[in-house]
């Protein structure tokens, strides 16, 4: 995990210190709201439906114990006691208030920690596999170059103000996507060429939102050297053409469909020319600093399957499910990767209380180096555990909230906050997965359902993914009342596609009913290597919708 010098230290006491001065002039009415709007978005404060809600960077979804401990404070003593995870593996504070923004920056700056960039027209948080560095079939570790991202395009002028918010995420599996590279501006894919050279695989103008896109590739191969001056050549031409004139169709997605992936390649490529070999591009020493950031932790030497695990599993059935849907293979013999869901019924999804934070600070410790990862799926990750500790991992998170053995399943929904919080949303998001939850409670059918994403959305802004959910739920709303679209067959993986509207769209009390019809379908249709989403991509979307609207 990258690690502040002094200058990093500099900087952002800097900015905090600049952010206080502004956040005084505006609370004092010396700057107007329209003038203290994007010096507090920039900061990543937001004015919401409630209160003000300030969002959180965390690079690559990292996190150490004592930066969970921060944030459990912040959350006590500037909040309501509880934190959001996101699916731009950050964290927002849903309460805080206005005066005491910059003393919360200040306290983040002092774990290194910011909220830069977590809002406005600029360079959002690189997200990446919460499982880079530690499984078994990557290509390379894609942390460092999440990192190198974060420090070129943090603070850079050029891209201060583009069109519209710019999201980036990395992927270096070849068999998996677990950061959704498709439907991002720019997806970065870790590749070798032909010649077994090592570079990047680049897709552009992915995205959901409004007008939801699967990017396509405008470069098969880049080289490793040349990562940053591609990208700034892809800014250039995005920032040069893309509109301005309507938030709507400002998008790089909207640009790259109305030039045409094969044209806006050319400009780039064009634009690339004048800059490939100006001072921003890499050197092997400036990969290799980097990279000495994210070196492996002190493993000890261990077999896979200690004695005792199997017996542990054949004793408890809970343990066992567990274990089979949380627990992943590591790369180290005798440690796995143990995902930690947020998905408990009952509670929104992402949320954590203060105790519960510091709850997973000493979990980290405990277990896996001092760090936690944070997915876009809004769970939590300890990636680094002794398989002979698994099972007193279990026990003790019990009594926490974190055993929750859902992952994957129906149950595990990816939520925004939807209209109980969120000043954008038409409908509200938290109570429709709540409900959801608490029918689908019997766990030996869930698991019988296999592999399933429900995504839910409270607006067309998609912060809850619902375009790439095998179900995907949208709030929208009609002459003021709350009612949700259903779609169907989306996907964010490899195959990544994008959900089909069912139909005319329902009330939030008959949606239990309406998932539950659905999953009737796939149950009386699906072969038995199937899962929800294959048995959709055979039988097409017409029976789910004879059954639902009969």
């Amino acid at each position: 995990m990258y690690v502040y010098d002094e200058y990093d230290r500099q900087i952002l006491n800097e900015r905090v210190a600049q952010f206080r001065h502004q956040t005084d002039r505006a609370l004092a009415g010396e700057l107007a709201e329209d003038e203290f709007l994007p010096l507090r978005l920039q900061n990543g404060l937001y004015v919401q439906r409630l209160a003000p809600m300030l969002r959180i960077a965390i690079p690559y979804g990292m996190l150490r114990a004592n930066q969970l401990r921060r944030l459990a404070r912040i959350s006590r003593d500037y909040d309501k006691g509880y934190a959001h995870f996101t699916t731009r593996q950050n964290v927002q504070f849903n309460w805080p208030a206005v005066a005491d923004v910059p003393d919360i920056l200040a306290e983040l700056a002092e774990v290194e920690m910011h909220a830069n960039q977590t809002s406005g027209n600029c360079i959002r948080n690189t997200t990446t596999d919460q499982f880079a560095g530690v499984q078994t079939e990557e290509l390379t570790d894609p942390r460092p170059y999440c990192e190198l991202i974060r420090q070129w395009s943090t603070y850079h002028p050029e891209f201060a103000f583009l069109p519209r918010k710019f999201k980036i995420a990395v992927n270096a599996s070849e068999g998996t996507d677990r950061a959704a590279v498709q439907v991002h501006d720019i997806g970065l894919e870790l590749v070798n060429n032909e010649a077994g050279e090592f570079g990047f695989r680049v897709y552009v103008g992915g995205g959901l939102g409004r007008t939801p896109v699967v990017g396509p590739v405008i470069r098969e191969f880049l080289p490793e050297l040349d990562l940053l001056t591609y990208l700034e050549a892809i800014l250039r031409v995005y920032n040069r053409y893309g509109r301005r004139d309507n938030k709507f169709k400002a998008r790089i997605k909207i640009l790259v469909k109305a030039m045409t992936p094969d044209v806006f390649a050319e400009k780039v490529e064009a634009e690339w020319a004048h800059i490939k070999d100006s001072p921003t591009r890499l050197t092997r020493e400036a990969v290799d600093n980097v990279k000495r950031f994210f070196t492996e932790p002190d493993y000890q030497s261990l077999d896979d399957n200690p004695d005792g695990l199997q017996t542990q599993r054949a004793e408890s059935k809970a343990f066992d499910s567990w274990v089979k849907r949380n627990v992943s293979k590591h790369k180290k013999p005798g440690y796995c990767i143990a995902t930690l869901t947020l998905k408990k019924t009952g509670v929104p999804p992402g949320d954590v209380s203060d105790r519960q934070l510091e709850q997973l600070a000493d979990l980290t410790e405990q277990y896996s180096f001092g760090e936690l990862r944070v997915t876009h799926q809004q769970n939590v990750v300890l990636a680094d555990v002794r398989q002979d500790q698994l099972f007193e991992l279990w026990q003790t998170m019990r009594p926490m909230g974190f055993a929750t053995a859902n992952l994957g399943t129906l149950t595990d929904i990816i939520c925004c906050p939807g209209g109980d919080y969120c000043a954008l949303a038409n409908a509200k998001s938290i109570p429709v997965a709540e409900a959801i939850q608490t029918r689908f409670d019997d766990m030996d059918y869930v698991y019988d359902l296999g592999d399933i994403d429900l995504n839910i959305s409270g607006c067309m802004n998609a912060c809850g993914h619902h375009h790439v959910g095998n179900i995907g739920v949208l709030g929208v709303d009609k002459k003021g009342q709350e009612f949700y679209q259903i779609s169907l067959g989306g996907s964010s993986q490899r195959d990544a596609s994008l959900g089909k509207i069912l139909g005319p769209s329902f009330a939030r009390e008959d949606m239990p009913q309406v998932i539950e019809k659905i999953i009737d379908v796939f149950v009386d249709n699906r072969t038995e290597e199937e899962t929800f989403l294959d048995t959709y991509r055979r039988i097409g979307i017409d029976p789910f919708k004879e059954r639902v609207y009969a």
